[in-house]
């Protein structure tokens, strides 16, 4: 064990399993570690370095913000927060936008919202009070962070076991399920439902184009909040901006955080016109939201997910699925655009660790292997990564 891991060890709250690599630099999409190894990062951070390590772009947007204002509160302007909110909403058609410091918080914000839009319509038709819906649906497996709110949204038991009691107000239903969606959306308390397009930790699971088209008319249709998670989806992970926009639908609410910040923390809760002003002063907040150096890079981000590299993106993802699946060991691929799972004949975890021993850092999520490469990894050094995957999964 190195002296940096036998440090953290010591002094480092054991939260995370982690590999035995210690990665000390970066390019693109390789990595370094200290003991002068070279890595391909097929996680990119668990889908955060959009454009891989110390990406120039970025580290230039960002280095010149921080040589300007690196932080100043929310009771002022500055032109990071306000540009980035402007193109996060030219480019979705949402309204408004609030920005936090992760998924988990920009999940806590749409919560509040769904739950503020379904209080304020109870209360208009309701003087004499009462108590409003406030019952989200959402999926079995899905995963919407790890505050004890976001707990309690996500679809996995072995999730809450520690954590009880979680915050109420939550129902899991299977999904691709219409029958279940329809009933839970008929209770009287339902106010909003809550999905992932591509369910992440959950197991890269894709949903069907008939579920979310039920999702977005049944939510229409009862006048409620229909929220989607693109905390590991947005960015142009799926091959799209958002991993809604290929299914045609407008929802009311998404999330995303990960791949915006490309390195530093950020999240950020996008609102369509039926809910764009529920949030008024007082009713949220957040010291680092917004913060303009975090906001600068995740601006140059978006600017650069133009339409003909998002169709580069999908082309990789084509060419991946065409490699691998049927190969010697692979039983199936899901996912969607950059964003891959891999079902294994041998258990994933074996096939990671010796991805890792051949030089080529891998995910999983449940029983898959999960790649989540940086957008723009060069087609040579793709293939170089499967090629260590092909031949880890025989």
């Amino acid at each position: 064990m190195s002296e940096i891991a036998q440090t953290d060890e010591a002094y480092v709250a054991h939260a995370y399993a982690r590999f035995p690599v210690e990665i000390v630099s970066g390019k693109g999409a390789l990595a370094l570690s200290a003991d002068g190894r070279t890595y391909i990062d097929m996680g990119a951070g668990i889908g955060v370095n959009a454009f891989g390590y110390a990406d120039p772009v970025w580290c230039q947007a960002v280095s010149d913000q921080l040589g300007t204002v690196q932080h100043t509160s929310n009771l002022y302007f500055t032109e990071p927060c306000a540009m980035l909110a402007k193109a996060l909403c030219d480019r979705t058609g949402a309204g408004k936008v609030f920005f936090g410091n992760s998924g988990a918080e920009a999940n806590e914000c749409a919560i509040k919202v769904a739950r503020k839009y379904a209080s304020d319509k109870w209360n208009a038709a309701h003087p004499e009070g009462g108590q409003a819906p406030s019952t989200i649906i959402t999926l079995e497996n899905s995963f919407h962070g790890r505050t004890l709110t976001t707990l309690a949204a996500t679809g996995q038991d072995h999730f809450h076991e520690l954590f009880k009691p979680l915050t109420p107000g939550f129902m899991h239903i299977p999904a691709n399920d219409i029958a279940a969606l329809e009933a839970a959306c008929d209770l009287p308390d339902t106010c909003a439902v809550m999905i992932e397009c591509v369910q992440g930790e959950g197991g890269v699971n894709v949903l069907s184009e008939e579920f979310v088209a039920c999702a977005s008319q049944f939510t229409r249709e009862r006048d409620m909040v229909l929220i989607i998670d693109e905390v590991q989806t947005g960015n142009g992970r799926t091959g799209d901006l958002y991993a809604y926009m290929g299914y045609g639908i407008e929802p009311d609410v998404i999330t995303t955080a990960k791949g915006l910040g490309a390195g530093l923390p950020i999240g950020a809760c996008l609102m369509w016109s039926k809910v764009e002003d529920v949030i008024q002063p007082g009713d949220h907040g957040s010291t680092f939201g917004g913060n303009p150096v975090c906001c600068a890079g995740a601006l140059s981000v978006i600017e650069r997910l133009t339409d003909e590299f998002l169709a580069d993106v999908r082309a990789k993802s084509a060419h991946i699925r065409e490699r691998l699946e049927g190969a010697e060991g692979i039983e199936g691929i899901s996912g969607a655009g950059l964003m891959i799972g891999i079902s294994t004949v041998k258990p994933a975890a074996d096939v990671v660790k010796t991805c890792i021993d051949g030089g080529v850092l891998c995910l999983t999520a449940k029983n898959k292997v999960r790649l989540l490469p940086p957008l723009n990894i060069p087609d040579e050094v793709l293939d170089q990564a499967l090629d260590v995957i092909l031949e880890a999964c025989k």
